[in-house]
């Protein structure tokens, strides 16, 4: 068989303390999972099913400079803890979760806010507003046999050295092991699946020359630059 064009390379993400990498195969992220942050976005928090989305594989980036997208007017970073699965499965218990986590990640959620907004209220997907070009900023992934699986530390964010999100990983409604649960009632999960799993209260605006460090405890920092767009 021969391809009509090269297929793109793969994306992976470094692992920490090896020198392996991840091979991604899918970007799933949950939205609206902690109490503050839905307040501030104008809803009510709840125990509802949680609020799934995707992004395309290739819009992980690992490299510290973020062009500023196209279409937009209102880009805002969210910081979240990322889930790196290593062992795929369909229907998995809530008590078996977390043996299917490899590993952990610091993430930004990358948002076009006004077209995420105009598309929530004409009741159309996120896409437009969620899963562009360079829109997953990740942090090498720690593996869980090195650290455990994180159920509480601090999530913070500062942009241009001044504190902007600043909350603990208890915060969080679904927590990682319900959170694989669901997703997997829904999607057969596979090995190399990044699942983002929300952010904390305090996302805003950010233009080119701002620099953004998040930091959550045990997984170190992930500082990133907005550019220019390209």
């Amino acid at each position: 068989m021969s391809y009509s064009h090269q297929p793109a390379p793969v994306t992976a993400v470094p692992i920490r303390g090896t020198d392996k990498t991840f091979p991604v195969h899918r970007v799933y992220c949950v939205g609206k999972n902690y109490a503050a942050h839905v307040r501030e976005m104008g809803s009510t928090p709840d125990r509802d099913p949680p609020c799934f989305f995707m992004k395309p594989a290739d819009a992980v980036i690992l490299d510290s400079r973020v062009p500023y997208p196209p279409g937009t007017k209102n880009y805002h970073y969210e910081t979240e803890l990322v889930l790196a699965i290593g062992k795929g499965g369909r229907n998995i218990p809530a008590g078996e979760a977390l043996d299917h986590i490899y590993g952990y990640a610091i993430g930004f959620d990358m948002t076009r806010r006004d077209l995420q907004m105009a598309s929530g209220g004409i009741g159309h997907p996120w896409d437009a507003g969620k899963g562009f070009d360079f829109s997953a900023p990740l942090s090498p992934i720690v593996p869980a046999i090195a650290i455990g699986h994180p159920d509480h530390g601090r999530i913070a964010v500062e942009v241009n050295g001044k504190v902007r999100q600043d909350a603990d990983l208890s915060e969080l409604i679904w927590k990682s092991h319900e959170i694989v649960a669901e997703l997997s009632k829904l999607f057969l999960l596979q090995a190399g699946d990044l699942i983002f799993t929300g952010t904390p209260a305090g996302v805003g605006p950010v233009v080119p020359g701002d620099r953004l460090v998040a930091a959550i405890d045990g997984l170190g920092t992930l500082e990133i630059e907005i550019t220019d767009p390209l």
